[in-house]
């Protein structure tokens, strides 16, 4: 299957298939996709524009990320 059928499959789902998709697969691609160290680069962006697409202030997620961390003793 080429990246191309793959972004029309993905595309084509419902959006709470969508979610779940994104859910159940992005942790393991995000692993995979880490071992090349240029690729957080090319992501960063990506997700910024996420997130300001989103509505969301960085200075939110750095309190969510903050909460998380605490919340998680020892990772």
């Amino acid at each position: 299957m080429t990246v191309e059928e793959l972004k029309q499959a993905v595309f084509s789902l419902s959006p709470d298939d969508k979610k779940t998709f994104i859910l159940e697969t992005l942790p393991g691609l995000a692993r995979d996709a880490m071992q090349d160290s240029s690729f957080l680069l090319q992501m960063f962006p990506v997700f910024m524009g996420i997130l300001k697409d989103s509505g969301i202030e960085l200075s939110q997620l750095l309190q969510l990320a903050t909460a998380m961390s605490a919340s998680q003793p020892g990772k």
